[in-house]
């Protein structure tokens, strides 16, 4: 292993992982320290997971608390935590008919889990016990996970195609295309797996027509309709689900990275009608659910919750809509349209860069990305083209304007193509 600063580099992680990579070690509020003591305004808080920031003492004290009395039972047993976040999400699910949730450790398992319902469902409910509705719809651009079955509806080839053959009878459908979608969803489709808005592909928004169109349509056909809120639940969207956004009605929702504050926990909310065919050792999870992620869990979904606090998030997110229009209006030669909604935002970044190595070019994004790291930002990407902007919940004007000068600054340096 060998650090350059703060950048480790022959590190034991897998080929998976970037050749280098910043070792962090602290944070407070919306910033973070390496372990050079270089500080860093954070925009991608941990892939949208700490929705509360860093350096929580409450959450930390939470943790530490259960941990003395009770870290880890399975879910051969319950837990007081476990029982009573479960209790709040059905209650404040986007639907009255939610009645109970299988948690998880994470959005791949959480979509695995609705997508297994998906299917028995539709075999638990045909007359002869058996069910030829196994096709199961997801749309281009999406990103549902990396485990097989969420991997199979994720359709990016170079995700794909080193696992192939993936689990059959996934059909990908143009993403916001009313028409096609009416065309081609019928009653051979166990389920459906969608974004509000497409985290990793490129921060597309669904249409209002089109989530009314996918209500419609599963309704009729008696489809299975999973809302992926892994990235736009708890408050990110500016609304506390992000089907709310566009009146989305889904009969099973996932949800993941900000329910416990930066520790592992998934859950899937399950109606009724899926609930009621279940039988014991369906499905199950070991550390899903545990007392410790459960009870921050339960503290977390307090704070943001709270009317106030997602409004005041819904604000956030118009102050950056508007900073990112001006970004765009202010470089047209680097900047194009505006993407997502909240504090899931971006901005396409326009053409590639020369490296200095003969005629080679990379994106302009990923030079983009490179200078405000060196300049004290993080930041993702989304697509192809998309700067990526998911800070904390808790972040301020201030330093959302602190952010985008940064970005202004960093756009102003890019080379010509």
């Amino acid at each position: 292993m060998k650090r350059n600063g703060a950048v480790v580099s022959e590190h034991p992680l897998p080929g998976a992982f970037t050749p280098e990579l910043l070792v962090l070690q602290s944070g407070r509020g919306s910033r973070v320290t390496d372990v050079a003591g270089k500080e860093y305004l954070d925009f991608g808080a941990g892939i949208a997971v700490n929705a509360l920031g860093y350096g929580r003492g409450d959450l930390a004290d939470i943790a530490a608390d259960q941990m003395r009395r009770l870290v880890h039972v399975s879910n051969l047993y319950a837990t007081e935590p476990g029982l009573a976040l479960a209790a709040k999400l059905v209650e404040d699910a986007p639907g009255a008919h939610f009645s109970t949730v299988q948690f998880t450790n994470s959005g791949s398992e959480a979509n695995e889990t609705a997508l297994k319902m998906a299917r028995l469902y539709a075999a638990r409910t045909s007359p002869d016990g058996e069910s030829g509705r196994r096709r199961i719809a997801c749309f281009s651009g999406a990103f549902h996970g990396r485990t097989m079955g969420a991997l199979s509806c994720t359709p990016t080839v170079k995700y794909q195609e080193p696992f192939a053959p993936l689990i059959p009878e996934v059909v990908v459908l143009p993403y916001n295309d009313v028409d096609t979608a009416r065309d081609q969803l019928d009653s051979s489709f166990c389920g459906v797996i969608v974004e509000v808005v497409q985290g990793e592909g490129g921060l597309d928004r669904m249409d209002d027509r089109f989530a009314a169109t996918l209500n419609e349509v599963c309704a009729a056909n008696d489809i299975v309709l999973i809302a992926d809120e892994v990235q736009t639940c708890l408050g990110r969207t500016g609304r506390l689900f992000g089907s709310e956004l566009v009146g989305l009605r889904p009969d099973i929702v996932t949800m993941a990275k900000p329910l416990a504050g930066g520790l592992p926990l998934a859950a899937t909310l399950l109606p009724t009608k899926i609930d009621e065919l279940l039988q014991v050792g369906d499905h199950g999870t070991t550390f899903g659910g545990g007392p410790v992620t459960c009870a921050v869990g339960a503290s977390v979904w307090e704070i943001v919750a709270a009317p106030d606090f997602v409004e005041q998030v819904a604000n956030k997110g118009e102050h950056v809509a508007g900073a990112l229009s001006a970004l765009a209006a202010k470089h047209p030669s680097r900047l194009g349209e505006r993407k997502g909604v909240g504090l899931l935002a971006g901005i396409r970044v326009l053409g590639d860069v020369k490296t200095g190595d003969g005629d080679a070019s990379e994106p302009a994004v990923t030079r983009l990305m490179s200078a405000l790291r060196e300049d004290g930002l993080l930041t993702l990407r989304s697509g192809a083209d998309v700067l990526r902007l998911a800070p904390p919940l808790i972040v301020t004007l201030a330093e959302l304007d602190e952010g985008m000068a940064m970005i202004d600054a960093a756009v102003d340096r890019l080379p010509d193509s």
